[in-house]
């Protein structure tokens, strides 16, 4: 067993417990209309406005497959790494919601349009794992009942009624929430760079049901409950963490689990049974009469492949090999696609590992500090490279580049006017440095002294020079100068 795995273990009462999960996530195709007629998909429009006949399921409406959604679908299944399947099936998934309103889902089961892939994940502290792709499949989403609008009644609003889906299944390879999180992230972050889902959970155009077991190390699979709908990275760690728990303490109380649908309650941080698990066969499955089986050729395929845009993974790969960053670095830049755009405008035709340290210390720092999106910074890209640019010239040094990083996202001001109202050009001038140097061994001859037997003192002298010209001196010279006055 590896290190990674142990440190993943749960401890029960009587003992070592591993926790499986696998996750459906279920991402909103990027797409101006519906899978299957050309209502709008415009997020927070007036209920029930983006409704055509085919989403309210009229009597003789039949459904038209939307060509740029099966387009986005194979375009995700490439970014995932894996098999395209050039003839899929749409079939009638059966159940009855009031929000479902032609009383069974458009879906896809046993031929859907991808099959197998793979999602290699990085971890924080540098390790990585990978997570087997099962399978990506069309489906349309279900409209929503609101329940909070009426005392007595509940309503429906239809206009998510057909929006497309694409659900993507893994295989069971997570091994704990930290680990599940990390994985809905990549996922998020490659749907983002490819276009083909906004990825925004907050706004519902990507959940994730959650499907977590227990066992002992090496033992079969236990049996699972599955959590449904869950939008946020935050609520996905908790709801299995409390529930591999929930299952380990009533195993060593010798109960049995249920194969059962839960809901995570965010407010409590616990999950409580929805229903008793279906299986396939419950929903009744079979081929849509309505729509023939989607077929397309190699040719089309090739065709979306080399349109592609560099993923995450090949762009972590340039960022270490032409750029010379650390695998943290690289992984933490690129798991976001503004973030790496950013970056890249920064760092285009500069030092890029000084550029990296800006991006992701001082700027990452201060959006985070006041809750800022990137597209909403008050500093650009090229006001950030500017700053980069002062720095590596020696016009300023780093310590005052972080004053004047507080005042541009403050203001928003450019960095050269910053400098030059506030008087904080560096002192390069040796002369000058050589001559403050001097007064302060002058005036300390029994700190002189002790630096001979406690080299240490030497930061005393730097702090003393810096304090002399204000921090302006240039942080290179004083050491050099102080180093050869001292030691000379």
């Amino acid at each position: 067993m590896s290190e990674a795995t142990k440190s993943n273990l749960l401890q029960g009462v009587t003992g070592d417990w591993e926790v499986v999960v696998g996750m459906e996530i279920h991402a909103q195709v990027q797409s101006k209309a519906k899978l299957f007629s050309g209502a709008s998909t415009e997020f927070g429009a007036e209920p029930n406005a983006n409704v055509s006949l085919v989403d309210a399921a009229m009597p003789g409406m039949l459904p038209v497959i939307n060509a740029y959604c099966v387009e986005q679908a194979v375009r995700t299944g490439l970014g995932l790494k894996a098999q395209i399947n050039l003839r899929s099936i749409f079939d009638r998934k059966n159940y009855f919601y009031p929000d479902l309103p032609q009383g069974y889902q458009i879906s896809q089961f046993k031929d859907p349009i991808v099959g197998e892939g793979e999602v290699i994940v990085d971890m924080p502290d540098g390790t990585s794992f990978t997570v087997g792709i099962e399978r990506l499949h069309l489906e349309q989403d279900a409209g929503k009942s609101i329940h909070d609008l009426h005392p007595s009644k509940s309503y429906v609003d239809l206009n998510r009624s057909g929006i497309a889906l694409m659900e993507i299944v893994s295989k069971p390879d997570i091994r704990s929430s930290e680990q599940a999180a990390a994985y809905l992230r990549k996922v998020r972050a490659i749907v983002r760079y490819l276009g083909t889902c906004d990825g925004n959970m907050e706004q519902g155009s990507m959940r994730a049901d959650v499907n977590v077991s227990v066992r002992r190390p090496g033992d079969p699979l236990g049996t699972r409950c599955e959590m449904k709908n869950i939008n946020s990275m935050r609520f996905v760690q908790q709801a299995i963490d409390y529930e591999a728990m929930r299952q380990i303490e009533i195993i060593e109380a010798g109960g049995t689990i249920n194969q059962e649908t839960r809901l995570f309650d965010s407010r409590n941080g616990e999950t409580r049974t929805m229903r008793s698990k279906e299986e396939a066969h419950d929903y009744r499955y079979f081929p849509d009469p309505d729509l023939l089986p989607l077929e397309f050729d190699q040719a089309w395929v090739d065709e979306i492949a080399s349109g592609l845009p560099e993923l995450p993974d090949d762009k972590k790969a340039r960022f270490i090999a032409d750029m010379g960053l650390s695998p943290y670095d690289a992984s933490v830049l690129v798991s976001d696609k503004s973030r790496a755009e950013f970056f890249e405008a920064v760092a285009e035709g500069r030092d890029a590992k000084l550029a990296a340290n800006w991006v992701t210390g001082e700027f990452f720092g201060a959006l985070n500090k006041n809750g800022t999106a990137i597209e909403d910074s008050p500093i650009s890209a090229a006001q950030l490279g500017a700053l980069v640019d002062l720095i590596s010239d020696d016009t300023i040094s780093g310590k005052i580049a972080k004053q004047v990083f507080e005042i541009m996202f403050e203001t928003g001001e450019e960095p050269a006017k910053i400098v030059e109202d506030k008087g904080l050009k560096q002192v390069t001038d040796t002369g000058a440095i050589e001559a403050a140097v001097d007064e302060i061994i002058a005036a300390n001859p029994d700190k002189v002294a002790e630096y001979k037997e406690k080299p240490k003192m030497f930061g005393w002298f730097v702090g003393q020079v810096m304090k002399v010209t204000q921090g302006k001196a240039n942080p290179k010279a004083v050491n050099d100068i102080l180093k050869a006055k001292l030691d000379g």
